[in-house]
């Protein structure tokens, strides 16, 4: 394999290690990442690594200060909302899509997550879940751009919503459950207005709420 084809492969695989750590919350918002010990953990070079984290901060997911270092980017209540309110738009849409293509298996399985889901009360498996949950209902469609859009916007937030998920009383477990059992009984009724409708009133009703908390967006390190 060329050198360049090569350090690129290598990239991609040190960026999908990155990523995962960040969405698993190994990484916060704010904390440094050292290039040194993602070249000795990874087994790569410092240059993959570095095009690695070129690679995340064009996602939105690393900040890249020259001469300084990186850091996990942090998102301002300001901002996260911004995000909700296009998650809130662009949502409903790749449902509406992807809705008339999930089979009975995808189905069956959104039904075992929505049954699930209410069975824990760990934080880190209904995340786990949740985000399962409503990714697979957007895979009954290809798209040029909307897929990977969706896909962003869960990754940046996904760290706020971690944090809120663990102040969630049992009243909003209740009404998060029951909306996701609705989307799904929608989806089953091949009633695409409705699971459009309720997964932008689902994902309206978590906006207001991190609004709500604003010490979520409490940050370490970032310059």
């Amino acid at each position: 394999m060329p050198p360049a084809r090569e350090h690129g492969a290598a990239a991609a695989h040190v960026a999908d290690l990155i990523r995962e750590a960040i969405i698993r919350g190994e990484h916060a918002p704010g904390a440094r990442i050292r290039q040194e010990e993602l070249a000795l953990e990874s087994g790569a070079s410092r240059v993959p690594v570095r095009e690695a984290l070129r690679m995340l901060e064009a996602e939105g997911l690393v900040t890249l200060v020259a001469n300084t270092g990186a850091w996990v980017s942090s998102l301002s209540l300001a901002e996260c909302q911004e995000i909700y309110r296009v998650r809130e738009r662009v949502e409903p849409l790749l449902l509406r899509m992807s809705g008339p293509g999930l089979d009975e298996p995808a189905l069956e399985r959104l039904e075992a997550l929505a049954a699930r889901m209410p069975e824990s009360d760990d934080p880190e498996t209904f995340l786990e879940l949740d985000r399962e949950f409503h990714l697979l209902t957007y895979t009954g469609t290809t798209t040029v751009v909307l897929t990977e859009l969706v896909h962003r916007l869960w990754n940046r937030t996904q760290a706020y919503r971690r944090v809120y998920t663990g102040l969630m009383d049992a009243r909003a477990r209740c009404t998060v459950h029951d909306e996701h059992r609705l989307i799904v009984g929608a989806l089953r009724d091949h009633d695409i207005d409705a699971a459009e409708s309720m997964l932008a009133g689902h994902i309206r009703r978590t906006r207001r709420q991190l609004a709500s908390h604003p010490e979520v967006f409490a940050v370490g390190d970032e310059p």
